[in-house]
């Protein structure tokens, strides 16, 4: 792509291996732009690579300086990426035609390189070994404290009490709470033999962990690993359904399928079981910079699977004013197969 403008954190790092919450970057050929104010530029001027640090205290007018001197006919943008003000201010009085690509940035990301691999592979066991701390401090200290606290601890021991960011607010639910794919944690106590649902992740080099553990709780044995034993046999019934919709889909995705192809993996088992019109979501969605990447794993997606993509694989079964169960892994597309992180 010859000539474009970001905005986007994220999308800025990719290109340039550093970012702040305010910049405009431009790609002009051979030429790379990163506007920033004084805030961010000796950090911009150390770190950003492969561009000229322009520091200006209106970002906007800046950049149509650049494209002005340049001379810029065209110019590739994100509609995603900027507001409506931001778009009109950039685009009046200039000569420029912008040209609309939506999810350019995240077109260029979805094919991992094996530097992001390691990077992503390293997130994911720092994400797991919150998880392990997160289940010792249930064990010891969890029987009556509420979904709110046990968020706070989700929080403090996802990131090591602060050592990492967090890749997003983790979500920790029990029982009927657990029928809410995305359930804000409330005052409900964690009691024994309970449901408890686990969705969190941390930030290595800005590189994304995202898992989900569905969990019967035992004070005495409380752990996340696959193998649960749950009193409620509807629990029970549901979770291992789940399962083998998961381990159906990490063991039989191939590259060259289409992303609808792997969606049914998982979503053919929990509808032969009964229970299709409670499999509310997408089977899955890609991991990298962003939480939420490319490719969508979900019935309608028509991407080909290839090497080197990585994402989600996350079957739920919800039942309202019940319980929820979700198991979640990311995996890496490695020599055609399925690789767990």
């Amino acid at each position: 792509m010859k000539n474009f403008i970001l905005q986007n954190e994220n999308a800025i790092y990719f290109e340039s291996k550093f970012s702040c919450d305010n910049v405009i970057f431009l790609n002009l050929g051979n030429e790379n732009f990163f506007i920033t104010d004084a805030r961010y530029t000796i950090e911009a001027k150390q770190y950003a690579k492969n561009c000229e640090v322009v520091e200006s205290s209106n970002l906007i007018e800046t950049a149509k300086e650049i494209l002005k001197k340049n001379k810029i006919k065209e110019l590739v943008f994100d509609p995603n990426d900027f507001n409506y003000a931001t778009y009109i201010k950039l685009s009046e009085n200039l000569k420029t035609q912008f040209i609309p690509k939506a999810n350019f940035s995240k077109e260029k990301r979805v094919i991992k390189t094996a530097e992001e691999i390691e990077i992503l592979k390293k997130a994911s066991k720092i994400g797991k070994d919150g998880f392990k701390r997160l289940a010792k401090y249930i064990r010891k200290n969890g029987f009556n404290q509420s979904e709110k606290f046990l968020y706070f601890k989700a929080f403090e021991k996802m990131s090591q009490a602060g050592k990492y960011d967090i890749s997003f607010e983790p979500i920790i639910v029990i029982n009927e709470n657990a029928a809410k794919p995305h359930a804000i944690a409330t005052s409900k106590k964690l009691k024994l033999n309970d449901l408890l649902l686990v969705d969190a992740g941390i930030k290595y080099k800005r590189y994304c962990s995202d898992r989900t553990c569905t969990s019967h709780v035992d004070f005495e044995n409380f752990n996340f690993k696959r193998e649960q034993k749950f009193k409620n046999l509807k629990h029970q019934k549901v979770y291992d359904i789940v399962l083998k919709a998961q381990l159906n889909a990490i063991e039989k995705a191939r590259v060259g399928m289409r992303a609808s192809e792997v969606d049914k993996l998982t979503r053919d088992i929990i509808e032969k079981e009964g229970f299709g019109k409670y499999f509310i979501h997408s089977t899955g969605h890609g991991v990298g910079l962003d939480i939420h990447e490319f490719p969508i794993i979900n019935s309608k997606s028509d991407v080909i699977i290839k090497d080197n993509m990585v994402f989600t694989i996350e079957p739920g079964i919800y039942l309202p004013d019940e319980f929820g169960v979700r198991i979640e892994d990311t995996i890496v597309m490695q020599n055609g197969k399925a690789v767990i992180l």
